[in-house]
């Protein structure tokens, strides 16, 4: 199985959405969480020593990774979606990015 963890902000919209829409991907496992304080599932070691593929919304979510977490991402694949802050849990806008941005990334 290839494991992908999706990060966002607080872990409330673009993550949670993005580990739904591909928890049916075959051989895919997902997860997700978030890297603020108050996120609803905080990123932690266990979670990116798990993932195979890290898929971060924003810049800002990679750097806040890679300045939390130095040693557990350094040899990471961590890629950047470049999907802003603007969308709802399952809005469809969200769900068609999503798959169109990260169907590339996933085994076929």
């Amino acid at each position: 199985m290839f494991n992908v963890l999706f990060i966002c902000g607080k872990n409330r919209l673009r993550s949670p959405t993005a580990e739904q829409v591909f928890a049916d991907w075959p051989g895919v496992r997902t997860s997700s969480a978030g890297v603020a304080n108050d996120a609803d599932v905080p990123v932690d070691v266990e979670m990116l020593e798990w993932a195979h593929l890290v898929l971060v919304m924003e810049p800002a979510h990679r750097k806040k990774l890679k300045a939390r977490f130095r040693n557990e991402v350094k040899d990471k694949r961590i890629i950047c979606l470049e999907i802003p802050d603007v969308f709802e849990y399952m809005q469809p806008e969200l769900v068609e990015l999503l798959k169109i941005k990260v169907r590339l990334f996933l085994p076929t």
